[in-house]
């Protein structure tokens, strides 16, 4: 049975949040779509976690070597949301590849979808002092006949609005953007440009997050210091400084330490290279395997940190790094399949056209905001992220910010200019 989603004027919220109306940030909640508070309770399901870590490291690899030497921040787990949508469309060989390449193992598409459910319902209810928001949407062009299974499942998992719109209207990518803008809190406030002729749908994920750090930099001890920049050239940087007891792990050529957010639920994890080494080396050891044995060696130390203020956006579109990881084939016009998306024909056939991110992050000594917002492009053919130690993060550096109850890592970057 074929289907055509009814028109729907403007924005209308089915499962999904929408913040409009929030002018002020306090009104700001955690909504996550699709949350359940019964799934809340539940443990997330290890193997997609398994599954979302390794995807995690294997794009970040890709876009390290793409970006090397330039500061880079991504939300795999916006990635992996935005993709798992899509993935409800895919077929045969396409849905094969897209699994290898999310790293699904032999999970069914009702157990992925379920776990991604359970996931979002435990983000939803993690911590009551850390603001996270996660949005899904889909926008499809008004013409396009989606089977009717497709959007159940992205609504009823994903927590997807759903909304059909006249892509010929050159109006149509504000809509879009306004609802890109509402869910990241203003931090992102375009994802489309414009809107392609081959173009069908967009499926989007928005994801929003600010903590405040458990216990809060001082101000009076921020001052000016040295950064090394990667060409061995220095630059002046507001550094902030704390003594505490933190959870910290000396590893082979690098330390790192754990900075808990509100109840301690998130974390931002903060590796710094020895100056015999690098970030890049640092980076080249980086699988989900090694972070998993990392982060469980992680133990109580005082100690005395320095970390920079920094502000800064990304953009990339994620195409060449996707293909890498082995989805090639999704991003064929003419061998995609996503049979179970819309009927295709030989003469007719939906493939992914475009995967765009944008990132944005603050730190300061109140803590940190971040947001993120992936796009995935559907196109069709023929149509018209007991010692004392001292780390002063004064060089190079890799973060991440994680949930540690569910170990999915929302955040990862690496920054090698801090730009306050």
């Amino acid at each position: 049975m074929q289907w055509r989603i009814p028109f729907i004027a403007g924005f209308v919220a089915l499962t999904a949040f929408s913040l409009a109306g929030c002018s002020h940030e306090s009104e700001f909640k955690n909504i996550v779509g699709a949350a359940d508070p019964k799934l809340a309770k539940e443990p997330v399901p290890p193997n997609l976690v398994a599954a979302n870590t390794r995807f995690a490291f294997k794009l970040f690899r890709e876009l390290a070597a793409q970006d090397a030497g330039k500061n880079l921040f991504i939300s795999p787990s916006s990635v992996s949301l935005a993709l798992a949508m899509t993935y409800n469309g895919a077929d045969g060989t396409t849905q094969t590849a897209m699994a290898n390449a999310l790293e699904l193992g032999g999970m069914s598409l009702e157990e992925v979808n379920q776990a991604n459910l359970v996931l979002l319902s435990n983000l939803a209810y993690a911590d009551e002092k850390v603001r996270l928001a996660i949005a899904n949407s889909l926008w499809s062009r008004e013409d396009m006949p989606f089977y009717p299974d497709f959007i159940d499942r992205n609504r009823h998992y994903y927590g997807a609005e759903v909304t059909n719109l006249d892509f010929a209207d050159p109006k149509t990518p504000d809509i879009i953007n306004a609802w890109v803008n509402r869910n990241t809190n203003g931090k992102i406030t375009k994802i489309i440009d414009a809107i392609p002729p081959e173009m069908i749908l967009y499926l989007i994920n928005a994801i929003y997050f600010k903590g405040e750090w458990s216990e809060q930099f001082d101000l009076k001890n921020t001052r000016d210091q040295e950064f090394t920049l990667l060409d061995g050239s220095k630059k002046a940087v507001p550094m902030m400084h704390q003594s505490d007891t933190y959870r910290y792990y000396r590893g082979d050529s690098f330390q790192a330490v754990s900075l808990p957010y509100g109840e301690k639920r998130f974390s931002m994890y903060v590796f710094l290279p020895d100056g015999s080494s690098s970030l890049a080396a640092l980076q080249e050891r980086l699988t989900a395997d090694v972070w998993e044995g990392w982060m469980a060696q992680f133990h109580p130390m005082g100690g005395d940190i320095g970390l920079p203020r920094f502000e800064l956006e990304y953009e990339k579109q994620l195409n060449d790094a996707l293909k890498a990881t082995g989805m090639e084939i999704a991003f064929d016009p003419e061998r995609a399949n996503f049979g179970k998306m819309l009927p295709v024909s030989p003469s007719r056939n939906a493939y992914i056209s475009e995967v765009k991110h944008k990132t944005y992050v603050k730190v300061n000594e109140e803590g940190t905001e971040a947001a993120a917002v992936t796009s995935v492009g559907m196109g069709i053919s023929s149509v018209s992220v007991p010692q004392r130690f001292t780390m002063i993060v004064d060089r190079p550096f890799f973060v991440a910010i994680r949930d540690d109850t569910s170990r999915t890592v929302l955040f990862m970057g690496s920054i090698v200019d801090p730009k306050p």
